[in-house]
């Protein structure tokens, strides 16, 4: 039950964003959060007044937006979600209207239609996704350029919110998109010896008509507040926002089988305090995609405070039982932070800082569409039981985007401090890697200790890992490394302070291996030399370690096929 404080709070909220738009009436909260007036002047809008029944059985979708609908024809108001479970397709907000899930509330997804079937259930759908511009459609795939087709969603509106501590199910919700080729893979659509009861899901396609595959999907917004809430089960995206400027999201826990939030050519936004449980693909992943029809950066961003994971079951982060995968259950622990792939416009002005990764992948900034990947800074961060290095760098050459103006990007000026990770894997440290005449530029790590869980062989030592120029940017497509903490390939100018790499078992391997680096400054690094040394330089200008355990001082103008 919410107490006078917190309702006091919500009220409070809800007038410093503006979204009453009218003078608050002098009434108590108590009377408010009963009002069905739709006149002005009203403030709180029940949507139990407006049809919904809550029972978990009934569609409450037309109940659900006559209430939004009230509240903005008064001019603003707060739509209301006591307790109960709210069975919905497509709801529709409104600029000025905040939505707020009160405990024990949840707004549950309906079924969409079956393969081959044109209504879900008791005959509803989703509303259709909009029509795009078959000049751009090509450029991004099919579930990151359309909105509608979502159980909540929002276009060009403004000043709005969705608060509270409720719950957004999105069981009947799609996870896949597109053609055959861009679905799943089946063992993640029915993954062996699943314990929840509501696996395995039917195989739904979003391109389908009437089918709904994203939880919240905002387009072309400004001045946005989501907090507090929850998400189980978000189908493709648990947050579709693209375009969105002055955005903060706070303190949601999101529990799911695809992407856990997508930012998508927003500015000014400030992400804090979530919980990302997202076994199968991205947890907090800002993307830059070519969706609007131009290139717009994704820029001025605070991720700050988060917990990203790809360890737990579906549902038991949520549920707080914490539940982690059997061994026989495959799945790829993904659950990171990433910048890309879509990486058509930018990402510029970053700040990432007190977050923990676990169980899942490590930090990707990646810019293979052309954009400009500039000015990052990531820092105070621990990781535990990565499935890939700690941190990917890739600047690509995919270019997918309009020909006569898509052009390799630039990846620069990132700076990487106060990192602590325990039991990365083996077969994969951190990859630093541009492409032939396109170098990562400008790089400066410090205060970073990396445990591997080593293992390493003599063989892997001598592996040269492809190139990848025009592929998918993705860790495991360049194989074994021949490194067990850093592969560092195309660099110019880089850093690196206090860095120690510990190997559990012994590695054959050094601990960096550097292609193409121009102008590298090592100072007071530590590593193991099981292998004899340290460092493996191949095509090395302007090197220079110093004070460090891991290799005596030195200072080389060219260097090539040489171990220290």
């Amino acid at each position: 039950m919410k107490t006078f404080s917190s309702l006091r709070r919500d009220f409070l909220r809800a007038g410093s964003l503006g979204v009453a738009g009218a003078a608050i009436p002098a009434v108590s909260l108590g009377a408010a959060a009963q009002s069905s007036d739709p006149s002005p002047g009203s403030l709180f809008f029940n949507v139990r007044q407006y049809g919904a029944t809550g029972d978990g059985k009934t569609l409450d979708t037309q109940g659900v937006n006559r209430a939004i609908e009230a509240a903005a024809a008064a001019g603003g108001g707060v739509v209301v979600f006591p307790a109960g479970t709210y069975l919905c397709f497509s709801i529709h907000l409104k600029s000025h209207v905040h939505l707020r899930l009160d405990e024990g509330s949840t707004i549950l997804a309906a079924a969409s239609p079956l393969p081959g079937e044109t209504t879900g259930y008791n005959g509803g759908v989703y509303d259709a996704a909009e029509p795009q511009n078959p000049a751009w459609e090509p450029y991004q795939d099919y579930g990151h350029n359309h909105w509608h087709n979502s159980l909540i969603w929002g276009e060009n509106i403004h000043d709005f919110s969705i608060t509270g501590t409720g719950l957004i199910y999105g069981k009947g919700l799609a996870r896949s998109q597109g053609p055959p080729h861009h679905r799943l893979p089946q063992h993640h659509s029915a993954p062996r010896n699943y314990p929840r009861p509501d696996y395995p899901y039917p195989n739904y396609a979003a391109e389908q008509p009437g089918v709904g595959n994203k939880a919240v999907a905002l387009k072309n917004c400004r001045n946005v507040l989501l907090r507090d809430f929850s998400i189980l089960k978000g189908g493709h995206f648990g947050l579709l926002l693209t375009g969105v400027d002055n955005l903060t999201i706070d303190n949601l826990c999101i529990d799911t089988d695809r992407d856990g939030m997508d930012i998508d050519c927003c500015q000014n936004v400030r992400v804090s305090n979530c919980t990302v449980n997202d076994p199968w693909d991205d947890g907090i992943c800002p993307k830059s995609s070519y969706a609007l029809g131009y290139p717009r950066p994704c820029k001025n961003v605070t991720i700050a405070n988060c917990w990203t994971t790809g360890a737990y079951e579906l549902g038991t982060v949520l549920d707080g039982t914490f539940k982690k995968f059997a061994p026989d259950v495959r799945v790829p622990h993904n659950g990171r932070i990433k910048c890309g792939t879509e990486s058509n416009g930018g990402f510029i002005n970053f700040t990432i800082t007190g977050c923990v990764l676990e169980g899942s992948m490590g930090y990707a900034l990646e810019t293979v569409d052309g954009a400009l990947l500039e000015d990052i800074v990531i820092a105070n961060t621990t990781m535990r039981d990565l499935y890939c290095g700690p941190v990917f760098l890739r600047l690509g050459a995919r270019l997918r985007g309009p020909k006569a103006t898509t052009k390799v990007g630039t990846l620069k000026r990132v700076l990487i401090s106060n990192l602590d990770c325990y039991n990365a894997p083996m077969r994969q440290g951190s990859i630093f890697s541009g492409i032939p005449g396109y170098p990562i530029e400008d790089l400066k790590l410090d205060n970073i200790y990396i445990q591997t869980v080593g293992g390493g062989t003599a063989d892997m030592a001598q592996v040269v890992p492809p190139e990848e120029i025009d592929a998918y940017p993705e860790p495991g497509r360049f194989g074994p490394m021949p490194s067990s903490g850093f592969y560092l390939r195309h660099i110019r100018n880089l850093e690196m302070s206090h860095v120690e790499i510990a190997n559990a078992t012994p590695d054959a391997r050094p601990a960096f291996s550097l292609t193409d680096v121009e102008r590298a400054d090592f100072f007071a690094i530590t590593a193991s030399r099981n292998a004899g040394n340290a460092f493996a330089l191949h095509d090395v200008k302007d090197l220079r370690i110093g004070w460090s355990r891991a290799a005596a001082d030195t200072a080389l103008s060219s260097v090539d096929n040489k171990l220290l």
